[in-house]
Formats: C-alpha cells, sequence, structure tokens
C-alpha cells in the first residue's frame, strides 16, 4: 500500500508538471521493495529520476517527494 500510495502522487505530480507525457506504474514487474521512476525517450533511452534502492532505514527515505521527481524530470529534459 505505501509503493501504491507514493506511485499515485509521484505520477500525479509528474502529470500536472507535464500533461502531454504519459506515466505508466510498472509496467514489467517491479523489483521487491523497490521504488524507482524511470523516463523512456522518444528514441528508447532510460533516464533514472529517482532510485530508493540505496535509500534507508528508516523506510521513508526509499521514497522521493513528488516535487523531487518533477525537478529531475525538468532538468533531464532541458
Amino acid at each position: 500500500r505505501v509503493f501504491g500510495r507514493n506511485a499515485a502522487a509521484v505520477s500525479e505530480a509528474l502529470r500536472g508538471a507535464m500533461a502531454h507525457l504519459p506515466v505508466v506504474i510498472n509496467p514489467r514487474p517491479p523489483r521487491r521493495n523497490s521504488f524507482e521512476v524511470s523516463l523512456v525517450k522518444e528514441d528508447g533511452s532510460t533516464v533514472e529520476l529517482w532510485s530508493g534502492i540505496g535509500k534507508g532505514p528508516p523506510r521513508k527515505l526509499k521514497f522521493p517527494q513528488p516535487e523531487t521527481v518533477v525537478e529531475a524530470l525538468k532538468s533531464s529534459l532541458a
């Protein structure tokens, strides 16, 4: 549930910042106990915007603030 709530918050922030970009949650099975956000560009390349794999404990450090991911997205597209 924690992963789902955080995914919903991040996807809502991304949609609010860049309405024209599609947001897909878990297009393939996720890694266990991980939270990652990636940008897949038109050419098929992938840019990691957030990874909580090396973070924590505490568990809350594994999840980004939505604004952090939006800023990473904007800098990746610039």
